[in-house]
Protein backbone atom coordinates (compact mmCIF):
# COMPACT_ATOMS: atom_id res chain seq x y z
CA UNK A 1 0.00 0.00 0.00
CA UNK A 2 1.14 2.84 -0.72
CA UNK A 3 0.50 6.09 1.40
CA UNK A 4 1.19 10.07 2.31
CA UNK A 5 -0.14 11.73 4.89
CA UNK A 6 -1.78 14.97 4.70
CA UNK A 7 -2.53 17.42 7.01
CA UNK A 8 -5.83 19.54 7.17
CA UNK A 9 -5.98 23.04 8.64
CA UNK A 10 -9.76 23.96 9.23
CA UNK A 11 -9.43 28.22 8.23
CA UNK A 12 -12.39 30.49 7.47
CA UNK A 13 -10.53 31.62 3.94
CA UNK A 14 -8.67 29.26 1.96
CA UNK A 15 -6.88 31.76 -0.26
CA UNK A 16 -6.37 34.18 2.44
CA UNK A 17 -5.07 31.05 4.64
CA UNK A 18 -3.18 29.89 1.38
CA UNK A 19 -1.48 33.13 1.04
CA UNK A 20 -0.29 33.33 4.55
CA UNK A 21 1.15 29.74 4.51
CA UNK A 22 2.89 30.42 0.94
CA UNK A 23 4.48 32.90 2.23
CA UNK A 24 5.53 30.97 5.25
CA UNK A 25 6.96 28.12 3.44
CA UNK A 26 7.90 29.99 -0.05
CA UNK A 27 6.05 27.84 -1.68
CA UNK A 28 3.12 27.67 -3.87
CA UNK A 29 0.03 25.62 -3.58
CA UNK A 30 -0.15 22.39 -5.68
CA UNK A 31 -3.97 22.24 -6.06
CA UNK A 32 -6.47 25.01 -5.40
CA UNK A 33 -10.07 25.24 -4.90
CA UNK A 34 -11.98 28.24 -3.75
CA UNK A 35 -12.69 25.91 -0.47
CA UNK A 36 -9.52 23.29 -0.26
CA UNK A 37 -6.57 24.08 -1.01
CA UNK A 38 -3.30 21.76 -0.81
CA UNK A 39 0.77 21.85 -0.38
CA UNK A 40 2.83 19.52 -1.53
CA UNK A 41 5.50 19.47 1.32
CA UNK A 42 7.78 16.86 0.25
CA UNK A 43 7.48 12.99 -0.52
CA UNK A 44 4.25 11.74 0.91
CA UNK A 45 3.43 14.50 2.75
CA UNK A 46 0.65 17.31 2.21
CA UNK A 47 -0.76 20.34 4.05
CA UNK A 48 -4.34 20.82 3.15
CA UNK A 49 -5.99 24.26 4.18
CA UNK A 50 -9.84 23.40 3.85
CA UNK A 51 -12.40 26.59 4.70
CA UNK A 52 -16.55 26.05 4.99
CA UNK A 53 -16.23 22.94 7.50
CA UNK A 54 -16.65 25.21 10.40
CA UNK A 55 -18.80 28.21 10.69
CA UNK A 56 -16.80 31.74 11.93
CA UNK A 57 -13.34 29.67 13.63
CA UNK A 58 -11.84 32.43 16.39
CA UNK A 59 -8.52 32.55 17.18
CA UNK A 60 -9.49 32.90 21.09
CA UNK A 61 -10.47 29.05 20.33
CA UNK A 62 -7.72 26.79 22.36
CA UNK A 63 -6.22 24.56 20.12
CA UNK A 64 -4.67 20.95 20.84
CA UNK A 65 -2.83 20.35 17.67
CA UNK A 66 -0.18 21.63 15.88
CA UNK A 67 1.49 21.78 12.47
CA UNK A 68 5.17 21.01 12.69
CA UNK A 69 7.81 22.22 10.47
CA UNK A 70 10.92 19.98 11.00
CA UNK A 71 14.18 22.22 9.76
CA UNK A 72 17.45 20.72 8.61
CA UNK A 73 19.07 23.67 10.56
CA UNK A 74 20.43 23.71 14.13
CA UNK A 75 19.76 26.61 16.73
CA UNK A 76 20.81 29.39 14.60
CA UNK A 77 18.62 28.47 11.70
CA UNK A 78 16.04 28.00 14.28
CA UNK A 79 16.79 31.50 15.26
CA UNK A 80 17.24 33.10 12.27
CA UNK A 81 13.34 31.87 11.36
CA UNK A 82 11.99 32.99 14.62
CA UNK A 83 13.35 36.68 13.62
CA UNK A 84 12.06 36.59 10.01
CA UNK A 85 8.57 35.81 10.98
CA UNK A 86 8.61 38.39 13.66
CA UNK A 87 9.82 40.51 11.04
CA UNK A 88 6.77 39.78 9.10
CA UNK A 89 4.31 39.89 12.08
CA UNK A 90 3.08 36.32 12.70
CA UNK A 91 1.71 36.16 15.96
CA UNK A 92 4.69 34.37 18.22
CA UNK A 93 2.90 32.12 21.00
CA UNK A 94 6.35 30.78 22.44
CA UNK A 95 9.25 32.11 21.92
CA UNK A 96 12.89 29.94 20.78
CA UNK A 97 13.23 27.54 23.94
CA UNK A 98 15.75 24.30 24.42
CA UNK A 99 13.36 21.48 24.70
CA UNK A 100 13.74 17.74 24.84
CA UNK A 101 14.33 17.57 21.10
CA UNK A 102 15.94 20.42 20.24
CA UNK A 103 15.73 24.25 19.94
CA UNK A 104 11.75 25.20 19.23
CA UNK A 105 9.19 27.63 18.99
CA UNK A 106 5.53 27.86 18.53
CA UNK A 107 3.69 30.84 16.33
CA UNK A 108 0.29 30.66 15.17
CA UNK A 109 -1.62 31.28 11.75
CA UNK A 110 -4.44 34.10 11.41
CA UNK A 111 -7.26 31.47 12.47
CA UNK A 112 -5.33 30.51 15.67
CA UNK A 113 -3.79 27.54 14.50
CA UNK A 114 -0.37 26.48 16.13
CA UNK A 115 2.99 26.24 13.90
CA UNK A 116 6.15 24.82 15.81
CA UNK A 117 9.13 24.76 14.14
CA UNK A 118 11.62 22.11 15.36
CA UNK A 119 14.57 20.71 14.24
CA UNK A 120 14.36 17.50 11.99
CA UNK A 121 14.78 13.89 13.81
Amino acid sequence: MTASVVSIVYVNDAPAAAHFYGDLLDSSPSFETPGYIVFDLGPGADLALWSGQFEDLSPDVPRTGEICLAIDGGSDELDAIFTLWQSKGITILHEPQDAGFGRTFLAADPDGNRIRVAPQD
